[in-house]
Protein backbone atom coordinates (compact mmCIF):
# COMPACT_ATOMS: atom_id res chain seq x y z
CA UNK A 1 0.00 0.00 0.00
CA UNK A 2 1.16 3.40 -0.86
CA UNK A 3 1.40 5.91 1.99
CA UNK A 4 -2.06 7.52 2.49
CA UNK A 5 -2.58 11.37 2.91
CA UNK A 6 -5.78 12.68 3.29
CA UNK A 7 -6.08 16.07 2.37
CA UNK A 8 -8.67 17.88 4.17
CA UNK A 9 -11.27 17.58 6.77
CA UNK A 10 -13.70 17.24 4.62
CA UNK A 11 -11.87 13.91 3.26
CA UNK A 12 -12.89 12.62 6.14
CA UNK A 13 -15.99 13.44 6.81
CA UNK A 14 -18.13 16.29 4.40
CA UNK A 15 -18.29 18.80 6.45
CA UNK A 16 -18.97 21.73 3.63
CA UNK A 17 -22.23 22.22 4.49
CA UNK A 18 -21.69 22.98 8.02
CA UNK A 19 -18.82 25.23 7.27
CA UNK A 20 -21.09 27.08 4.77
CA UNK A 21 -23.70 27.54 7.48
CA UNK A 22 -21.02 28.43 9.69
CA UNK A 23 -20.22 31.50 7.96
CA UNK A 24 -23.71 32.53 7.07
CA UNK A 25 -23.62 32.69 11.12
CA UNK A 26 -20.63 34.65 11.09
CA UNK A 27 -21.63 37.13 8.94
CA UNK A 28 -24.57 37.88 10.81
CA UNK A 29 -22.45 38.34 14.27
CA UNK A 30 -20.49 40.83 12.42
CA UNK A 31 -23.23 42.85 11.39
CA UNK A 32 -22.79 42.10 7.28
CA UNK A 33 -26.01 41.50 5.38
CA UNK A 34 -24.14 38.40 3.27
CA UNK A 35 -25.34 35.29 2.86
CA UNK A 36 -23.73 32.44 0.78
CA UNK A 37 -26.02 30.15 -0.62
CA UNK A 38 -25.12 26.74 -2.22
CA UNK A 39 -24.22 28.11 -5.48
CA UNK A 40 -22.63 30.95 -4.39
CA UNK A 41 -20.27 28.79 -2.15
CA UNK A 42 -19.42 25.93 -4.70
CA UNK A 43 -17.88 28.96 -6.81
CA UNK A 44 -15.85 29.84 -3.96
CA UNK A 45 -14.62 27.05 -2.93
CA UNK A 46 -12.81 26.80 -6.05
CA UNK A 47 -10.28 29.16 -4.36
CA UNK A 48 -8.41 28.02 -0.85
CA UNK A 49 -8.47 29.71 2.44
CA UNK A 50 -11.92 30.37 4.00
CA UNK A 51 -9.68 34.53 5.47
CA UNK A 52 -9.23 34.80 1.88
CA UNK A 53 -12.48 34.36 0.38
CA UNK A 54 -14.21 36.19 3.20
CA UNK A 55 -11.61 39.00 1.82
CA UNK A 56 -11.81 38.60 -1.80
CA UNK A 57 -15.91 38.90 -1.70
CA UNK A 58 -15.80 42.00 0.56
CA UNK A 59 -13.50 43.18 -2.55
CA UNK A 60 -15.92 42.48 -5.23
CA UNK A 61 -18.91 43.84 -3.24
CA UNK A 62 -16.58 47.44 -2.84
CA UNK A 63 -17.08 46.46 1.32
CA UNK A 64 -14.14 46.48 3.59
CA UNK A 65 -14.32 44.39 6.21
CA UNK A 66 -12.11 42.61 9.45
CA UNK A 67 -11.87 39.02 7.18
CA UNK A 68 -9.68 37.36 10.25
CA UNK A 69 -12.13 38.65 12.45
CA UNK A 70 -15.49 36.99 10.46
CA UNK A 71 -13.52 33.77 9.48
CA UNK A 72 -12.08 33.67 13.37
CA UNK A 73 -15.89 33.94 14.08
CA UNK A 74 -17.01 31.37 11.81
CA UNK A 75 -13.83 29.20 12.98
CA UNK A 76 -15.53 28.97 16.36
CA UNK A 77 -18.85 28.05 15.10
CA UNK A 78 -17.97 25.55 13.06
CA UNK A 79 -15.76 23.87 15.90
CA UNK A 80 -19.12 24.52 18.00
CA UNK A 81 -20.93 22.17 15.26
CA UNK A 82 -18.63 19.61 14.80
CA UNK A 83 -18.39 19.53 18.98
CA UNK A 84 -22.08 17.93 18.65
CA UNK A 85 -20.51 14.94 17.07
CA UNK A 86 -22.92 12.76 15.05
CA UNK A 87 -20.43 12.84 11.96
CA UNK A 88 -20.06 10.05 9.95
CA UNK A 89 -16.96 8.95 7.98
CA UNK A 90 -17.06 9.22 4.01
CA UNK A 91 -17.65 6.00 2.67
CA UNK A 92 -14.39 3.76 2.41
CA UNK A 93 -12.15 6.39 4.63
CA UNK A 94 -12.26 4.19 8.03
CA UNK A 95 -11.54 1.24 5.47
CA UNK A 96 -8.47 2.70 3.88
CA UNK A 97 -7.05 4.09 6.48
CA UNK A 98 -7.35 0.67 8.25
CA UNK A 99 -6.00 -1.08 5.05
CA UNK A 100 -2.84 1.06 4.85
CA UNK A 101 -1.87 0.78 8.56
CA UNK A 102 -2.44 -2.83 8.61
CA UNK A 103 0.16 -3.62 5.42
CA UNK A 104 2.68 -1.42 7.70
CA UNK A 105 2.38 1.87 5.79
CA UNK A 106 1.70 5.51 7.02
CA UNK A 107 -1.34 7.68 7.37
CA UNK A 108 -1.44 11.42 7.33
CA UNK A 109 -4.12 14.20 7.63
CA UNK A 110 -2.52 16.81 5.31
CA UNK A 111 -4.34 20.03 5.24
CA UNK A 112 -4.10 23.51 6.34
CA UNK A 113 -7.17 24.28 8.68
CA UNK A 114 -6.48 25.37 12.38
CA UNK A 115 -5.48 22.17 14.53
CA UNK A 116 -8.59 22.85 16.49
CA UNK A 117 -10.49 22.33 13.54
CA UNK A 118 -8.78 18.84 13.03
CA UNK A 119 -9.34 17.80 17.63
CA UNK A 120 -12.63 18.70 16.73
CA UNK A 121 -13.64 16.81 13.61
CA UNK A 122 -11.50 13.87 14.57
CA UNK A 123 -13.82 14.34 17.90
CA UNK A 124 -17.00 14.10 16.42
CA UNK A 125 -16.41 11.18 13.40
CA UNK A 126 -17.41 7.65 15.28
CA UNK A 127 -14.70 4.90 15.09
CA UNK A 128 -11.55 7.71 13.98
CA UNK A 129 -8.91 8.88 16.36
CA UNK A 130 -6.17 11.01 16.61
CA UNK A 131 -3.64 8.05 16.87
CA UNK A 132 -4.98 6.82 13.96
CA UNK A 133 -2.34 9.27 12.09
CA UNK A 134 0.96 9.13 11.50
CA UNK A 135 1.28 12.51 10.91
CA UNK A 136 -1.34 15.70 11.01
CA UNK A 137 -0.02 18.87 9.01
CA UNK A 138 -2.37 22.38 10.21
CA UNK A 139 -2.30 25.37 9.62
CA UNK A 140 0.24 25.40 12.50
CA UNK A 141 2.66 23.57 10.80
CA UNK A 142 3.12 25.17 7.74
CA UNK A 143 3.18 28.82 6.56
CA UNK A 144 2.34 28.11 3.14
CA UNK A 145 -1.36 27.31 2.41
CA UNK A 146 -2.51 25.05 -0.80
CA UNK A 147 -2.39 25.10 -3.83
CA UNK A 148 1.48 25.67 -2.97
CA UNK A 149 3.24 22.19 -2.43
CA UNK A 150 4.71 22.90 1.38
CA UNK A 151 1.75 20.93 2.77
CA UNK A 152 2.54 17.79 1.19
CA UNK A 153 6.41 18.58 0.70
CA UNK A 154 6.89 18.60 4.69
CA UNK A 155 4.63 15.59 5.09
CA UNK A 156 6.34 13.64 2.42
CA UNK A 157 10.24 14.99 4.47
CA UNK A 158 8.29 13.81 7.95
CA UNK A 159 7.11 10.21 6.96
CA UNK A 160 10.40 9.72 5.18
CA UNK A 161 8.32 9.13 2.11
CA UNK A 162 8.88 9.39 -1.65
CA UNK A 163 6.32 10.86 -3.63
CA UNK A 164 6.04 8.08 -5.61
CA UNK A 165 4.91 5.72 -2.80
CA UNK A 166 2.24 8.06 -1.84
CA UNK A 167 -1.49 8.63 -2.81
CA UNK A 168 -3.39 11.87 -1.77
CA UNK A 169 -7.28 12.13 -1.69
CA UNK A 170 -8.55 15.13 -1.79
CA UNK A 171 -11.88 17.07 -2.55
CA UNK A 172 -11.24 20.45 -3.55
CA UNK A 173 -9.22 21.75 -6.57
CA UNK A 174 -6.21 23.88 -4.72
CA UNK A 175 -5.51 21.07 -2.85
CA UNK A 176 -5.44 18.95 -5.85
CA UNK A 177 -3.12 21.10 -7.05
CA UNK A 178 -1.09 21.53 -4.01
CA UNK A 179 -0.68 17.41 -4.31
CA UNK A 180 0.13 17.38 -7.71
CA UNK A 181 2.69 20.07 -7.59
CA UNK A 182 4.45 17.84 -4.74
CA UNK A 183 5.00 14.74 -7.05
CA UNK A 184 2.49 12.78 -5.60
CA UNK A 185 -0.61 11.19 -7.14
CA UNK A 186 -3.74 12.28 -6.38
CA UNK A 187 -7.64 10.99 -6.02
CA UNK A 188 -10.32 13.39 -6.23
CA UNK A 189 -12.78 12.83 -3.76
CA UNK A 190 -15.33 15.78 -4.00
CA UNK A 191 -17.53 16.71 -1.42
CA UNK A 192 -21.00 17.79 -1.76
CA UNK A 193 -20.45 21.57 -2.55
CA UNK A 194 -17.16 20.48 -4.64
CA UNK A 195 -18.89 18.34 -7.25
CA UNK A 196 -18.78 18.67 -10.51
CA UNK A 197 -15.49 21.11 -10.47
CA UNK A 198 -12.36 20.41 -12.60
CA UNK A 199 -9.90 18.64 -11.42
CA UNK A 200 -7.49 18.99 -13.96
CA UNK A 201 -7.35 14.94 -15.36
CA UNK A 202 -7.48 13.46 -11.05
CA UNK A 203 -9.72 10.90 -10.96
CA UNK A 204 -12.54 11.43 -9.41
CA UNK A 205 -13.95 8.81 -7.16
CA UNK A 206 -17.17 8.59 -5.10
CA UNK A 207 -15.89 6.22 -2.38
CA UNK A 208 -12.11 5.42 -1.15
CA UNK A 209 -11.93 1.68 -1.88
CA UNK A 210 -8.47 0.36 -0.84
CA UNK A 211 -7.90 -1.33 -4.04
CA UNK A 212 -8.35 2.65 -5.74
CA UNK A 213 -5.07 3.47 -3.83
CA UNK A 214 -2.54 1.00 -5.61
CA UNK A 215 -3.66 1.63 -8.79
Amino acid sequence: MPALLLGSISTVADTSELQRAAFNDAFAAHGLDWRWERDDYRALLAGNGGADRVASYARDRGETVDAAAVHATKSELFQQALGRGGLTARPGVLDAVRATKEAGDPVALVTTTSPENVVALVAGVEGLELADFDLVVDSSVVEQSKPDPAPYEHALRTLGVDAADAVAVEDNVGGVASATAAGVRVLAFPNANTAGHDFGGAPVVERLDPAALQA
